[in-house]
């Protein structure tokens, strides 16, 4: 059952080598799984850059972090400056009241102040409700890809 998020008992803040940990277990429920440790480093490097931010929600009372949003921009060639969602997720008991928004709020604050000229979110094809979430907020779906990966070793 979905906890009530009361937004008066939420802020959004610079995410926090201490917050790590949560982010680990939010990530999880993106589908994404990851150890503490492992997110430990990952959100080092996040934090010592430059060209991105790690935004997490956090309520007030309880000081519990529920979501967090990882955005950077990327000097690109083909399109003026651009910002890119990397990552948004909020705890599952607590969506679609707020939070997200205030997140991406967060993050297209800081991307305006870092020059970028607009923002990018790539969203999954099987994430519907984000879709949703995502034109909500004024994001026009404008292209559909593919992927592609490659591990290096």
């Amino acid at each position: 059952m979905a906890a009530h998020l009361d937004q008066k008992n939420l802020r959004i803040r610079k995410a926090q080598q201490g917050d790590a940990a949560r982010l680990a277990e939010l990530s999880d429920q993106l589908g994404y799984p990851a150890t503490k440790k492992e997110m430990a480093k990952r959100l080092s490097l996040v934090l010592r850059g430059k060209k991105g931010a790690c935004f997490v929600a956090v309520q007030h009372e309880s000081g519990r972090v529920i979501g967090w949003i990882h955005v950077s921009t990327t000097p690109l060639l083909e399109v003026a400056p651009r910002a890119e969602i990397h990552g948004l997720v909020v705890d599952e008991n607590v969506r679609s009241q707020g939070a997200g928004r205030l997140l991406l709020e967060a993050a297209e604050r800081w991307a305006r102040k870092s020059g970028a000229k607009s923002m990018s979110v790539r969203s999954n094809v099987i994430r519907e409700r984000a879709h949703g979430f995502y034109e909500k907020n004024a994001y026009e779906h404008y292209k559909t890809q593919k992927a592609f990966r490659k591990h290096l070793r």
